[in-house]
């Protein structure tokens, strides 16, 4: 599997698709897109709980673009400090601050100014005061270091240009003993047949 991207692929342009694709997602949701979204897609696809994602603001469940469930990997633990990279529009962020608890602290990180800007609403309209929300990229997480108990993304990594420094940004910014649930894509592996992990 590469980890990083090939030398002719414009890194730039790409970054600038990704970016362009989910502000859409974030402005039009149920738009004609290659991938699943929403609560229902969640809920049968990705077993997250119906009831739970009820309670969030439908603006945030709708744009939720995941690939697996980073909450059924094992709890937070109440008080801890989670991480969410490429946060979209907060559906996973906000189910972290309420398994963190008013103690805990979510940040979510996502480069889509449109994204960000719909999770700070989420989280606003779902009277969530222990988020935070960060314009950012995975190769460059606005964080300290040793700053994050959990690091969480659901099907962001695979959109790096370096995988290399993606996952090294992860573990700077984990605390000793920390732990990273994600979710994600890999198109090619030493055994050269897909796989989902």
């Amino acid at each position: 599997m590469a980890i990083s991207c090939p030398v002719d692929l414009d890194t730039r342009r790409l970054r600038d698709e990704i970016r362009s694709i989910y502000a859409r997602v974030a402005a039009e949701p149920s738009g004609e897109f290659h991938f699943h979204r929403g609560p229902d897609y969640a809920a049968e696809f990705l077993r997250y709980d119906r009831g739970a994602l009820a309670l969030l603001p439908d603006e945030s469940t709708a744009s939720f673009a995941g690939m697996a469930n980073p909450h059924r990997m094992g709890p937070f633990g109440e008080g801890a400090t989670v991480v969410d990279i490429g946060c979209g529009a907060g559906m996973d962020l906000m189910l972290a601050a309420k398994s963190v608890g008013p103690r805990g602290h979510a940040i979510g990180v996502d480069m889509t100014e449109a994204m960000a800007d719909k999770a700070r609403s989420s989280a606003r309209a779902a009277g969530l005061d222990n988020i935070e929300v960060r314009l950012g990229d995975a190769m460059s997480l606005p964080l300290e270091d040793a700053s994050a108990d959990v690091v969480i993304s659901n099907g962001v990594l695979n959109l790096t240009t370096d995988k290399s420094v993606a996952y090294g940004e992860v573990f700077r910014i984990l605390k000793p003993g920390g732990r990273f649930l994600y979710a994600d894509i890999v198109v090619a592996s030493a055994d050269s047949s897909p796989h989902l992990s």
